[in-house]
């Protein structure tokens, strides 16, 4: 099925994103001398932790940023992880600090999540930004990038205000499906929360005109829970094993039948090139907001 006309391009979306973070980046430089600064640490040796922080070391650069990463080794303790943390909260040059998860063991991932200055948590996962984002202060809190990249997506094929269109986030994690749903009701969505307890849950996802699914379950969403004319956002991304490409060869795939939804949605997110280019677009916003702010400006729209 040609997919050009309902296919939302995180790709393209996310550029654009990144261009304009660069252009005001300079702007900031030349008129303040303010550099955005994001600081990554990472502990251990985990390759997809290791190939996600260098792609953000790579788009902070391009950004214009000034760009830190720590890499510490497995064993490092709990205690010398919260001193890093505590060093680039005091340190001027960093406006963003990103823990990048998931932690060893023998690390308490809160504690050291909560000791990030809430001012510098780009991540949006300290209690003050996620009670701000709760009680609706969206001007200054920070959110969590991929539910806010994946509101970008929402805004770029439906407009700025959502009224009076029914929301179903499939899915109820801190990181994505509550701070979802926070961001459409304060669109003025009427939102309901799924998850793998709801009762008759491809009936509820048939009254929605808005679809995020964030479960983690592979095509678990299918073409007949989709109401026709909906969007749908797919946040999933899934393994899985694709003989057809060879022995021991594996795909991505999302938690929507992306081909089965396409013949009702009016729109949907494809995974890969969907929601996961706009995460990373995300933390470079996030980062230059928190300098800005840091600068006392004002903060461009996304």
């Amino acid at each position: 099925m040609d997919d050009s006309g309902k296919r939302i391009d995180g790709k393209l979306v996310s550029a654009d994103v990144v261009a304009k973070v660069a252009q005001e980046t300079k702007k900031l430089i030349d008129e303040t001398g303010v550099i955005p600064g994001l600081a990554v640490i990472i502990v251990g040796e985990e390759p997809a932790s290791q190939v996600y922080v260098a792609s953000k070391g790579k788009k902070a650069k391009e950004c214009g940023f000034h760009s830190v990463q720590h890499t510490l080794p497995t064993d490092t303790s709990e205690r010398d992880v919260l001193q890093y943390v505590r060093d680039l909260n005091e340190d001027p040059a960093i406006h963003g600090i990103l823990v990048q998860l998931p932690l060893p063991d023998h690390i308490d991932e809160n504690k050291v999540i909560q000791t990030i200055a809430a001012d510098k948590d780009v991540d949006g996962f300290h209690y003050t930004n996620v009670g701000k984002l709760g009680t609706g202060d969206l001007s200054s809190a920070f959110v969590p990038c991929t539910p806010a990249g994946s509101m970008i997506l929402i805004r770029r094929v439906l407009g700025d205000d959502l009224s009076g269109l029914n929301a179903v986030v499939i899915g109820r994690s801190n990181i994505v499906g509550k701070p979802m749903a926070n961001l459409l009701l304060a669109a003025n969505c009427t939102v309901t929360i799924a998850h793998s307890r709801t009762k008759d849950l491809s009936g509820l996802a048939r009254t929605a005109d808005i679809v995020v699914a964030a479960v983690g379950r592979p095509e678990m969403v299918k073409a007949d829970w989709i109401k026709p004319g909906a969007t749908v956002i797919d946040v999933g991304i899934n393994r899985v094993d694709a003989p057809e490409r060879g022995d021991g060869k594996t795909r991505l795939t999302g938690d929507v039948d992306y081909e089965g939804a396409l013949e009702n949605a009016a729109f949907a997110t494809p995974v890969p090139g969907g929601v996961g280019p706009m995460t990373i677009a995300l933390l470079m916003a996030n980062t230059f907001t928190s300098a800005c702010r840091s600068a006392g400006r004002d903060v461009p729209q996304f």
